[in-house]
């Protein structure tokens, strides 16, 4: 099985956590969690898991129990901004499929 290089793992991990976060603040915004829901597809992709919360601790265990540089977020990476669209047309997915 090929293995996803770790520094695009982390960064997806990175990616899932903040609209994570950004969606357990903002529960009723449609945008934030279509984003959300499409952070955890990707991760879900990239680990080959059919869940995003086994995903992301697959994702976690890959890149080691501590996470080291991988995990750390980087100066200017905070909480992501509300995207002007929900990213689901980048993924193949209609408004309708939603």
């Amino acid at each position: 099985m090929l293995l996803p290089a770790k520094a695009e793992v982390a960064r997806h991990l990175r990616r899932y956590r903040s609209w994570e976060r950004a969606m357990l603040a903002a529960p009723g915004d449609r945008s934030v969690r279509a984003t959300f829901e499409d952070s955890g597809y990707t991760l879900c992709v990239l680990m080959g898991k059919r869940c995003a919360r086994e995903a992301a601790e697959a994702a976690e265990r890959y890149l080691g129990s501590a996470g080291g540089p991988y995990l750390r977020e980087r100066s200017g990476h905070g909480r992501p901004k509300t995207p002007a669209h929900s990213g689901a047309l980048a993924l193949g997915h209609s408004a309708a499929e939603r």
